[in-house]
C-alpha cells in the first residue's frame, strides 16, 4: 500500500538525518492522558509554570493543534556525550553540555519535512521540538520507541532515555507502529530512592515543582527553598536518569552534534562566580544555559554556598 511506502521512505530518511529511531502514530484524542493531566495541574504540580494550563484540549488532541493531523511522527535524537563534566565543579544536566537542542533538532526535523512534501507529494502538517502544548512523551510511547519510567522519563530499552524528542504531525495517512504496552522498569525504584527532594511520586507522577530542574531553570525570581538539597547541580538534573538501569545502553554520540562546550566541562565554582554577563552571553550564545540567563545561573551559583 501507498501508506506503507510513504512509512519507510520516511524512517529511511529520519535515520539518514541522524535520529535513531522514527515510529508513527495515528491521530487521535489521549483520553488516556486527560485525567492525569487533570489532577497533576489540580495539584498545582506545575508549579510557577503557569503556559501548562494553557491549550488543555490541544494537549489531549492533535487534530486541534494542526489542523487535518492523521499522523504523529516521533522521532529520536541521542545526545549521551563521550565526554563529561569534571568530578567536585557545579553540575550541569547532559542535554545543555552542547548547542541548544532547539535548533539542532529543529534543523533535522524541518529536513525531514522538506523530505516529505518534495517525495510523497502535497503534505502539510507541522513539527515541534519541546514546544507548543504537545505530549511528546505519550506520542512517543504510542507510536512504539518505548515506555514511560518511574521518573516521567522516555525510556527506550535499546538506548535508555538520554535523547532528545521530535513530533512531526502531517495531515496524510500512515502506517502506524504498535505502542510497547509493557513497563519494564518492574520493582526497580532507584530514580525514586535517589531524588533528593522527592520529586518523583509513586505511580509515575511527577511532582515538577520539587524538581531540581524546576528550581534551577524554570523558577525565576522566587526564593529559593533552603531546606532543598540540590547536589551541587546549577542547571537541570540528570540524578534520575545517571541511577536508571537501562540507561547503561546509551550510546555515545558520533559526529559534533551537541559538542560540549569547554567552559561546562571544567569551570569550576569560582570560574563560574568569576564570569562577567558579557562573557556568559559570547561563551554560551547557542547554549541552553541562555534560558537561565546569566543572573539565573549566578544565583544558582550562590546558593550552593549557602
Amino acid at each position: 500500500m501507498i501508506s506503507g511506502r510513504n512509512s519507510e521512505r520516511i524512517k529511511l530518511e529520519a535515520q539518514r538525518l541522524g535520529f535513531f529511531y522514527c515510529g508513527i502514530a495515528k491521530a487521535e484524542k489521549l483520553e488516556e492522558d486527560e485525567p492525569r493531566l487533570e489532577t497533576w495541574l489540580k495539584k498545582g504540580m506545575h508549579g510557577s509554570m503557569q503556559y501548562m494550563e494553557n491549550h488543555f484540549d490541544k494537549r489531549l488532541d492533535p487534530r486541534l493543534l494542526v489542523e487535518d493531523t492523521k499522523s504523529v511522527i516521533t522521532l529520536l535524537v541521542n545526545y549521551f556525550p563521550k565526554e563529561h563534566q569534571e568530578l567536585g565543579i557545579p553540575k550541569i544536566a547532559k542535554y545543555a553540555y552542547g548547542e541548544d537542542y532547539h535548533i539542532v533538532v529543529r534543523e533535522k526535523l524541518n529536513e525531514l519535512y522538506h523530505f516529505i512534501q518534495q517525495e510523497i507529494g502535497e503534505v502539510h502538517g507541522r513539527g515541534f521540538v519541546d514546544s507548543a502544548p504537545v505530549l511528546e512523551r505519550s506520542w512517543a510511547v504510542k507510536s512504539g520507541a518505548g515506555w514511560i519510567g518511574k521518573n516521567g522519563n522516555l525510556i527506550s530499552k535499546q538506548q535508555g532515555s538520554f535523547f532528545f524528542i521530535a513530533t512531526l504531525m502531517v495531515d496524510i495517512v500512515l502506517d502506524y507502529d504498535d505502542p510497547i504496552i509493557k513497563d519494564y522498569c518492574g520493582t526497580c525504584t532507584k530514580c525514586i530512592d535517589a531524588c533528593p527532594t522527592e520529586a518523583i511520586l509513586p505511580n509515575k507522577e511527577i511532582n515538577g515543582s520539587q524538581c531540581i530542574s524546576y528550581f534551577t531553570i524554570e523558577l525565576k525570581d522566587a526564593v529559593i527553598q533552603p531546606d532543598k538539597i540540590w547536589k551541587d547541580w546549577i542547571f537541570g538534573c540528570d540524578i534520575c536518569q545517571d541511577v536508571c538501569p537501562w540507561n547503561r545502553f546509551s550510546k555515545e554520540i558520533n559526529g559534533n552534534d551537541f559538542k560540549p562546550i569547554p567552559e561546562i566541562l571544567h569551570f569550576t565554582k569560582e570560574d563560574w562566580l568569576a564570569l562577567n554577563e558579557d562573557a556568559f552571553k559570547t561563551i554560551f550564545k547557542h547554549s541552553p544555559l541562555k534560558r537561565s540567563k546569566w543572573r539565573g545561573i549566578q544565583r544558582n551559583i550562590n546558593f550552593l554556598d549557602t
